[in-house]
């Protein structure tokens, strides 16, 4: 993890961070490593830290709009103990679940470039690598798809995103897509509670109730 957290690899987003902690003093401001039990079946890839969510918090969709409904989602099918996730400090836990990005530091605009995507990789790959209990990777969104397609070493052709897919992957693992959980999708009602409660009931269905 300390490896993570001092990592200066993207000279963009290293010194967009830098800033950032200049100018609030108080927040995370650095890579934000993943959330959850190390022994889950689920693994959930999101985009990358939000500027007041887990780039201030320091914990994955925690403080920001994004994790609302998440982690209520979340505690409705039994992965987290409480059904919001205000800090890092809190008593939430999560059972059989664990939370991570494809991009690990806050990118301007919230839009990493593929380069930083690239560079940021091999740690996606890394905690796939050294989850051996995962069985359902989560992709929240068309970049975290991408992320979990390259961390596997898979063709970008091989699986297309679509909201609700089920990509069986190589090593018997299951690839299932969402569309992000962001205030704007949610807005807008690209993504409601109940399409999102059918993506998790998916995913029950897949590695069961425990």
């Amino acid at each position: 993890m300390d490896t993570l957290l001092n990592c200066t690899d993207c000279p963009r987003l290293a010194g967009f961070l830098a800033g950032v902690r200049g100018s609030r003093p108080d927040y995370h401001a650095r890579p934000v490593p993943a959330f959850g039990d190390p022994r889950a079946r689920l693994l959930i890839v999101g985009l990358a830290p939000g500027m007041h969510g887990a780039n201030r918090t320091g914990r994955p969709f925690t403080g920001d709009y994004a994790g609302i409904l998440l982690y209520e989602t979340l505690h409705a099918f039994g992965f987290g103990s409480h059904p919001v996730s205000l800090a890092a400090d809190d008593d939430l836990r999560l059972s059989d679940c664990r939370i991570t990005n494809a991009v690990k530091c806050l990118p301007p605009a919230n839009k990493p470039e593929p380069a930083e995507i690239k560079t940021c990789n091999p740690y996606l790959a890394g905690e796939l690598k050294a989850s051996p209990d995962v069985r359902v990777i989560l992709a929240l969104g068309l970049v975290a798809h991408k992320a979990v397609l390259m961390a596997l070493g898979l063709r970008q052709s091989a699986l297309v995103f679509g909201h609700g897919v089920r990509h069986p992957l190589p090593d018997r693992r299951v690839l299932i897509d969402s569309y992000h959980c962001s205030r704007y999708n949610t807005q807008t009602r690209r993504l409601t509670r109940a399409d999102f409660h059918d993506v998790f009931r998916k995913i029950r269905d897949e590695i069961g109730a425990g």
